[in-house]
């Protein structure tokens, strides 16, 4: 019994000794050390305190490493810009250089130094000899330059590689298509150039791959479409050229396409036969050179929720097979040469939030079936070749339907009373460029949702009605070129829009208004930003209280008959970019607060009754000629000089 006691004491001892030597601090291998003291060294700001509790030479206990229990050697370090706790959520930020040194840790498989923000310097040249194992590493969201270096391509090891949002320049390595293991390749957002390698065709692992924003050229691999477990395939935004491969359809596992914002051109090649791309959710082909027709058997890709195919060159109808997405929310077609009809097979589309077919040559009638999407909530069918006649009904019966746009659709007649009724809460209305006739009818101020309302470019003959103080929610007035009368005193009450309100537009250009200019800036602070009043008869003066609109960006009050003096208020709108005012009858001198406008960048106050001497300095003697002319009595620079007396 003693004997097995002894021998129980000294297997204790011996776990419990082996236990502290484990935990011990462990001395860092020397270029261990090196290495991550001349990375902090480089560093002259960590906003998160991390490195400054880096002390001492056992490494291996310093926050964001890791070491290896058996040898000792580093092998990871994570110090992200953004740290979550259980406690808090915060964005770090160290300034200084990328220390080349770091390659001196060479058992290093994690290097997570991604959104630092402050990050400079060039990735060290020789990485990809000096790291061996390197697994993952993430340098994004810094202010990294330089190329990519050609020996990332040796890291053969490597998993995933995020360097996106630096400023990373030159091409992309040719030999980072062998890398067998690489699975996720984020490199968008920076400055590259040149070609997509050819060797990118050998990624056969990757799963996410993105490359939009630099200035890429060139075609898409032809072979791309092999990399069978790709998942995401992100290209746009970049200058890519050429036709969409036949070989993407090969792409099964894949989710996300986005191939959008490019100069890609041809037929869109996929799908050739029932099953292929069958797990695409979502494409983006839009803003392209696509030409020819969408194809027949698009429906068969059965998992899209979002397509986007606007701004191309497509022609041909719209195909019935559109009917098979059942999964489908969102349909951009815009900017097209599509004809034909909408396809009543559209209706079978019960998940549908967004259908956007604007700018193409659609013709009517609209089928009834559209009354089946019980769950859209945006229609933008502007500009097609409907000739509607009268506003459809059953878009107002619509239970969703919020944001309604049909301008140029040959809208004739009143606006009709069932839109009232509407069993939505319509939120943004467009009929511009329609045949309306009549008036504006008072119910509008019922639509107290609203925030975008467009009826310009009618033939709407009355007054603004009252009730149109009632939009608590405008943000966005258009009623320019009609032929409405009276004062336009109501609308600057809207939602108390010139203190708290949300109104930054407003354009009542080309009417009969005859007053209410007066009324402008009665209030405090304002968020418009844009106010057009030209081509009317208003008269009079303008207020001082103008000077009260400080978000103001753009004041066109021209080819009205106002008079007296410009205001000095006019100097308080600082953030004012565009001022016209010609063909008036402003009388008076330029008040020297114009001075003060240093955001003016467009300025007219030609053919108007203004005399004196123009104030010398910027940002007046930025404009020329032009910009003054028509004033008999005005001079100086960029006039001719003033006359001095004697």
């Amino acid at each position: 019994m003693a004997c097995w006691l002894l021998r129980l004491v000294v297997v204790l001892t011996i776990i419990t000794v082996g236990e502290g030597k484990q935990n011990a601090p462990q001395v860092c291998h020397p270029n261990d050390l090196k290495g991550l003291t001349s990375f902090k060294d480089g560093i002259h700001v960590d906003t998160s305190g991390r490195l400054a509790k880096w002390i001492g030479h056992s490494c291996c206990s310093w926050e964001g490493i890791t070491c290896n229990q058996m040898t000792g050697r580093v092998t990871e370090i994570r110090l992200p810009g953004f740290i979550s706790t259980n406690d808090f959520l915060f964005q770090s930020q160290m300034t200084g250089l990328l220390s080349p040194s770091l390659t001196l840790v060479s058992c290093l498989e994690v290097m997570d130094l991604g959104g630092l923000t402050g990050l400079a310097g060039r990735i060290p040249p020789l990485i990809g000899l000096c790291l061996p194992n390197l697994r993952k590493l993430y340098l994004y969201g810094n202010k990294l330059s330089g190329p990519v270096p050609d020996s990332i391509g040796k890291l053969s090891k490597l998993e995933e590689l995020h360097l996106h949002e630096n400023r990373l320049s030159g091409s992309l390595p040719s030999n980072l298509g062998n890398l067998k293991n690489l699975n996720q390749l984020l490199v968008y957002s920076n400055e590259l150039t040149g070609m997509i390698p050819d060797s990118f065709k050998n990624l056969t692992n990757m799963k996410q791959m993105d490359l939009h924003s630099n200035i890429l050229t060139g075609h898409i691999p032809d072979r791309i479409g092999e990399m069978q477990i790709l998942e995401k395939l992100d290209l746009s935004k970049n200058l890519l050229r050429g036709k969409v491969p036949l070989s993407l359809a090969n792409l099964n596992a894949i989710s996300e396409m986005y191939l959008d914002t490019n100069h890609l051109e041809g037929e869109i090649p996929f799908p050739s036969s029932f099953g292929q791309l069958s797990s695409l959710c979502f494409l983006r082909l839009n803003d392209n050179h696509l030409t020819g027709r969408i194809p027949t058997n698009f429906g068969n890709m059965v998992s899209l929720q979002r397509v986007s195919l606007a701004n191309n060159k497509i022609e041909g109808v719209i195909p019935s097979s559109l009917g098979n997405l059942s999964a489908l929310t969102e349909l951009y077609l815009s900017g097209n040469l599509l004809s034909g009809q909408i396809p009543k097979s559209v209706g079978e589309l019960s998940q549908l939030i967004m259908f956007n077919a604007s700018h193409n040559r659609i013709q009517g009638p609209l089928p009834q079936e559209l009354s089946s999407l019980q769950n859209l909530q945006t229609l933008d069918l502007s500009f097609n070749q409907f000739n509607l006649i009268s506003f459809p009904q059953c878009l107002a019966e619509l239970p969703s339907l919020s944001r309604i746009y049909l301008a140029g659709c040959g809208i004739q007649g009143e606006i009709l009373d069932f839109l009232q009724a509407a069993p939505s809460t319509i939120q943004e209305l467009d009929l511009s460029a329609n045949h309306l006739t009549g008036s504006l009818p008072a119910w509008l101020g019922s639509l107290t949702q609203l925030y975008k309302l467009n009826l310009s470019r009618n033939s709407l003959v009355s007054r603004i009605p009252d009730s149109v103080t009632n939009l608590q929610q405008l943000g966005l007035l258009d009623l320019h070129s009609n032929k409405l009368t009276g004062p336009i005193n109501n609308v600057f009450q809207i939602g108390n829009a010139f203190s708290e309100g949300s109104l930054t537009y407003i354009d009542l250009s080309d009417n009969y208004f005859s007053a209410g200019i007066a009324q402008a800036g009665v209030g405090a602070q304002t968020g418009v930003q844009y106010l057009n009043l030209s081509h009317n008869f208003l008269k009079g003066r303008v207020a001082t209280t103008i000077g009260r609109l400080k978000s103001l960006q753009t004041l066109d009050l021209s080819c009205n008959k106002l008079g007296f003096n410009l205001p000095e208020a006019f100097a308080n709108v600082s953030s004012l970019e565009k001022l016209k005012l010609q063909k008036n009858q402003f009388t008076g001198r330029i008040p020297v607060g114009f001075l003060k406008l240093r955001k003016l960048k467009e300025l007219d106050l030609s053919d108007n009754l203004l005399a004196g001497e123009i104030p010398e300095g910027k940002p007046l003697s930025n404009f020329p000629q032009s910009s003054y002319s028509g004033n008999k009595d005005l001079c100086g620079k960029p006039l001719i000089p003033c006359k001095v007396e004697v």
